[in-house]
């Protein structure tokens, strides 16, 4: 039943004496958008599970300015209002007074004193003019299920309108055509913060260093710049020369995905027994392979990138293995993938400073690859393609809408800000990035044509395509263990809560809304959808399990995978000799000894240092709560919020776990603590 829109069955709700005592309290929370608040007259209409309409109630408080933006506001309603039983509908109607009439509301609570209950409506909606809306209580329910299924599919082709595909860059991951006002920064967010920070620090480093010179003069005249500029040591520093640490970044690195097992050795890298002999402890390269020792890393998809200014990027081999004592150590080098006189294989054996040349122009093509994959392509675009298109079908009653939007918050403000800032044309990625923002983009175009959610979406399965799922033959690999931890929590997760509305399969195939997210994920670009590669079914959800795999890897991409590419930078990219974004020269053509100032001059300039210091230290910044409490909690289904409480508990215990084992591991690592992984990609 609709609002009838009549003055003399409006109750008028003001705050004089006889309403203090009143059997009904209506609290009302107005959204943080822009525009949210409203001046319009709003009213309110409840149903009771007897099917009895109550009166029509006007949400205003004598004197008061009510429903603006970010506010909390109670309305009581007169002591004659009629006794009701349970509520189970709101019906609510905004009448168009004023420049702005539309309001943005998250939720309605309605507290029942006579019957000792509080009934919550979420809406998390924009409340039009003249246009009546009807929610039932908790507002969950699959499509097939809501009875008031019009509402829901306007809703839809409503947003399908604003939430619209463009690919920014041709042959990489889709995104929003224009961002949408409600993906916009809250105020409360620390965007403005950020902001802030980002003009301080940047005019505290310039103004103090700058003016000494464009290249640095010695590796102390480099690490001094932490302390004129007060920013902290990156631990980098500490260690940047040690092959141990060099290893172990493969594992617990800002990159920590690209490590695979060798069970042979490429015919294109020209390493042999002979050179590696005096490093393997008494061992062959057959010796390792066969007691699955021998680990690869091969950058070939790095060939023939186009770089900014000329740069060059090299596009390597690198061979670890784990030696007698458990630990992974580096072996040899290519730094191009063709062999030949002037692309020899570097050891550890050769030169102190040769190797450390090798290494760094290594760890500036696996740096290159982690920011244009790891963290950008395959973590924020692919997910903001997925937000879109769950936007574009799936209504915000829907449980799996409820259970995903919170991993969603402001991943399109953040990528729209990225895209203005820090890859625009001359932006930090040309300045202080070899491959630039072109090659930034071909790398991710390159790559994206084989991302498959299925498996490169999907930890454990990436980890056996791998073939590094097994601690026996790859120990202290910490950042599989404790993101196996955090995978298996958020997947009990998701069960839990799709068990909850889907009794069997028929009742998925059933769900409309699921099958066309499904299938628009899969879709051609060409054909308006999204073209990601391993949806199952190709589109068509045909188990549960199909949808709790997909939610999973959401899920664990927004918040566990992006933090492990994310939150180590400052300590990684700050220290360039360690792990530099840019190198300037050429690469070593030969094993000729050099000296430390053949390193110092490869080295990123002052300025591209500075840049870089600053902009990392802010990307690791954490902008929202941690996993498994939200900004926003779209689920009130009682179900729901007991399966959000179980979820926080294991996450809690693994937590422990984390701290526990960091007790007694040599090398720590902290960056996937649960209390240390927000829920979303908002930085």
């Amino acid at each position: 039943m609709l609002l009838v829109n009549s003055c003399a069955s409006t109750i008028a709700m003001g705050n004089n004496i006889s309403t203090l005592l009143s059997p009904v309290v209506i609290n009302v929370k107005t959204g943080d958008r822009k525009g949210a608040g409203t001046d319009s007259d709003i009213k309110v209409r409840l149903h009771d599970d007897n099917g009895k309409v109550l009166p029509e109630v006007l949400l205003d408080n004598l004197f008061r300015n009510d429903l603006e933006r970010n506010t909390t506001d109670s309305f009581r309603v007169p002591l004659d209002f009629p006794d009701s039983g349970p509520l189970t509908t709101i019906e609510i109607v905004n009448d168009s007074f004023g420049l702005l009439p539309d309001w943005y509301v998250e939720k309605i609570e309605v507290k029942h004193k006579k019957i000792n209950e509080t009934f919550v409506f979420p809406i998390y909606r924009w409340i039009k003019p003249n246009c009546p809306y009807v929610f039932r209580c908790l507002d969950t329910s699959l499509p097939q299920n809501d009875p008031h299924i019009e509402q829901r599919q306007r809703e839809l082709k409503e947003k399908q309108a604003v939430y619209k595909y463009t690919e920014k860059v041709i042959g990489a991951p889709v995104q929003v055509e224009n961002l949408p006002e409600d993906e916009k920064f809250s105020e409360r967010h620390t965007f403005d913060m950020m902001y802030a920070k980002f003009g301080l620090l940047g005019e505290r480093c310039v103004l103090k260093i700058l003016s000494l010179g464009e290249r640095w003069s010695t590796l102390d005249d480099l690490t001094g710049v932490y302390r004129t500029s007060g920013m902290p040591v990156p631990k980098a520093a500490n260690y940047w020369k040690d092959d141990v640490r060099f290893a172990a970044q493969r594992l617990i690195g800002s990159n920590p995905s690209l490590i695979k097992r060798c069970n042979e050795i490429p015919s294109n890298f020209a390493v042999t027994e002979e050179m590696v002999s005096p490093i393997i402890e008494g061992s062959t390269l057959s010796g390792l392979i066969d007691a699955k020792r021998l680990y690869i890393i091969d950058l070939k998809i790095l060939e023939g990138i186009k770089c900014s200014d000329e740069r060059i990027l090299c596009a390597p081999l690198a061979l670890f293995f784990v030696n007698e004592s458990g630990k992974l150590m580096p072996l040899a080098i290519q730094l191009h993938q063709t062999p030949s006189e002037t692309n020899p294989v570097f050891l550890p054996t050769d030169d102190t400073n040769v190797w450390l040349l090798a290494k760094m122009w290594y760890n500036n093509a696996d740096l290159s690859h982690h920011q244009a994959l790891t963290h950008l392509g395959f973590s924020h675009l692919v997910m903001e393609s997925i937000a879109v298109c769950s936007h574009r079908n799936i209504s915000p009653s829907h449980p799996i809408f409820k259970l995903l939007a919170p991993h969603y918050l402001n991943i399109m403000a953040i990528n729209s800000l990225a895209l203005q800032r820090l890859v625009s044309p001359g932006g930090w990625i040309d300045k202080t990035m070899t491959i630039g923002r072109i090659g930034l983009f071909e790398i991710i175009v390159k790559a994206w044509s084989n991302w498959r959610l299925d498996i490169h979406g999907d930890l454990p399965n990436e980890l056996k395509m791998r073939e590094v799922e097994d601690a026996k033959y790859l120990p202290n690999y910490h950042y599989r263990e404790d993101a196996l931890l955090c995978y298996e929590a958020i997947k009990e997760y998701v069960t839990e809560i799709i068990d909850v509305y889907y009794d069997d399969d028929e009742i998925l195939k059933r769900d409309r809304e699921i099958q066309n997210w499904a299938e628009e994920m899969s879709k051609p670009v060409p054909d308006g959808g999204c073209g990601i590669k391993g949806v199952p079914g190709e589109g068509r959800m045909e188990k549960k399990g199909d949808l709790i795999s997909v939610c999973t890897s959401v899920i664990y991409i927004c918040s566990v995978g992006h933090a492990a590419a994310n939150f180590n930078q400052y300590e990684d990219y700050a220290f360039p000799p360690y792990y530099p974004a840019c190198l300037h020269g050429k690469p070593p053509t030969s094993k000729a000894a050099v000296t430390e100032k053949d390193i110092i001059n490869v080295l990123p300039t002052r300025d591209q240092t500075l840049d870089t210091m600053v902009v990392t230290k802010m990307l690791s910044k954490r902008a929202t709560q941690p996993l498994g409490h939200f900004e926003l909690t779209y689920a009130h289904d009682p179900k729901a919020l007991q399966a959000i409480k179980r979820f926080q508990d294991n996450l809690r215990v693994i937590s422990a776990t984390i701290r526990n084992l960091n007790d007694d591991r040599e090398i720590k690592y902290t960056t996937l603590d649960p209390a240390e992984v927000p829920n979303s990609i908002s930085i």
